[in-house]
């Protein structure tokens, strides 16, 4: 696997004419965030050795690079996710090839799902902890030398960043909230006895991605900062039916907002 990542990431190298330290990846419905990077270069999935393939609507599917809040930064246009049949090592793979790359800062956005009652469609959430519910743990097997055998996850997501990202709502007069996200297998959405469920269990937000990249980005000592857009909800005794078109219609309206956030953290970074 090492050998892999490597061979990935000089392949990349060799191609990139820039030297981001910042990595943005863009969930579900968020992939027009990358229209606000300036001076672009793209490279396909398809075309980078070892790397998976995004077979979601709504995800792209290529690496991204140029300046956002005047800053070089990498961006992933469509992530890939342990429902579509990847394992772990595939899902968190970008991860590792980003560490190779220089990466230090992590932007990691979603749509998800709140079961809090407080929230409400469109709100963004910052991600501080999450619930690792994935039947697979991306750090299973031989361990890979960025982290240690048995890292610790007390501090996974950046308090400097958080706080940051909270000034900077409040200057902006965005709303925004925080909480914990559940990350979960799918693909189908949840019932609403599992809605309550998580709730119960400690979780504000769900969905299918984010918890196994932000493990790994965390083992190789990359500041992470974990966002997630409203899409729908699943409050107890009042969920609703929800569609994949709907949770892309609803990030789409709400990312201006998590955009203007993450572009002015990356601008002060």
């Amino acid at each position: 696997m090492l050998a892999k990542i490597q061979e990935t990431a000089k392949w990349l190298k060799e191609r990139m004419t820039t030297n981001p330290e910042t990595a943005i990846i863009l969930g579900t419905g968020l992939g027009q965030l990358a229209t606000e990077i300036t001076d672009t270069y793209s490279i396909d999935y398809h075309d980078i050795p070892n790397f998976p393939v995004s077979t979601v609507e709504g995800h792209s599917g290529k690496l991204i690079f140029g300046k956002l809040g005047g800053k070089d930064i990498m961006a992933m246009q469509g992530r890939f996710h342990y429902y579509e049949g990847y394992n772990m090592k595939e899902v968190t793979f970008p991860i590792r090839v980003m560490y190779e790359l220089g990466i230090k800062t992590l932007f990691v956005s979603n749509a998800a799902g709140s079961m809090n009652p407080n929230f409400r469609v469109g709100d963004l959430m910052i991600i501080k902890d999450h619930i690792n519910m994935f039947p697979e743990h991306p750090l299973r097997g031989q361990n890979i030398p960025t982290g240690p055998r048995f890292p610790d996850m007390h501090d996974t997501y950046d308090k400097t960043l958080i706080a940051e990202a909270k000034e900077i709502a409040k200057e902006k007069n965005i709303r925004i909230m925080e909480g914990v996200y559940m990350g979960v297998q799918g693909p189908t959405f949840e019932t609403p006895a599992e809605y309550t469920m998580y709730w119960h269990m400690g979780a504000d937000c769900i969905g299918m991605s984010t918890v196994p990249e932000i493990i790994v980005a965390h083992h190789c000592g990359i500041r992470v900062f974990g966002i997630s857009i409203v899409t729908d909800l699943g409050v107890e005794g009042q969920a609703t039916e929800v569609s994949h078109e709907e949770v892309q219609i609803a990030a789409n309206n709400a990312q201006p907002l998590m955009t203007e956030i993450m572009r002015e953290m990356i601008k002060r970074s």
